[in-house]
């Protein structure tokens, strides 16, 4: 298992997602940050916007590259070469889910992929994308919870 792939729509990437990115880093020689194009959400930030967000704020990984995609992950995984995923759980809630679309993706795959599950760090256990959002629309200050880089852009995009 060298290269992984560690999915989602980071909007926006917060200090859970990159507990993930780095402990994934420390295991894998490549992580691959793939930033989905999800048609079921209708974003704050642009596909570009959080790729580069992303990009700031893992340039001190030497083996984290981001990508975007559109289309089915298990299609671009198969492109790449790529036969892992990496996903971060913070409650039974999010273990049921990713249960669901693991055990689908590895019947479709035909047992090709495989997905690691990393329990998130206790620190960020409560911490969600959603939630960043919601307290940034009302002027709550963020830095606690995301990266300098992004708590400047959803202070712009939300005034």
């Amino acid at each position: 298992m060298s290269k992984v792939i560690y999915p989602g729509s980071f909007d926006p990437v917060t200090y859970g997602h990159l507990d993930i990115i780095k402990r994934s880093a420390s295991m894998f020689e490549e992580v691959i940050v793939g930033v989905l194009s999800n048609s079921a959400k209708n974003p704050l930030f642009t596909l570009e916007e959080r790729t580069e967000m992303i990009e700031d704020a893992v340039k001190d990984f030497d083996n984290v590259k981001v990508i975007n995609f559109d289309g089915l992950l298990i299609d671009y995984m198969k492109k790449n070469d790529i036969s892992v995923i990496v996903r971060g759980l913070r409650a039974v809630t999010d273990f049921e889910y990713e249960l669901q679309i693991a055990q689908s993706n590895r019947k479709v795959s035909k047992d090709t992929i495989d997905t690691v599950f990393l329990t998130t760090s206790i620190d960020y256990a409560y911490l969600s994308s959603s939630i960043v959002k919601e307290y940034a629309r009302y002027g709550t200050d963020v830095s606690e919870f995301v990266p300098g880089n992004v708590a400047i852009r959803l202070k712009e995009k939300l005034n």
